[in-house]
């Protein structure tokens, strides 16, 4: 039973504190504003 040795299962899924998805969406905002040439500050 190839099949059934291929599918994957994940028995504990670790969901990012409301902090941690926080700084990572801050931190991705910051990235992408440094991208588009001045950003939300407008420099």
């Amino acid at each position: 039973m190839a099949a059934e040795t291929a599918r994957r299962i994940r028995h504990s899924v670790v969901r990012p504190s409301d902090d941690a998805r926080k700084n990572a969406a801050a931190a991705l905002q910051r990235a992408l504003d440094r991208r588009d040439n001045g950003g939300s500050t407008g420099h």
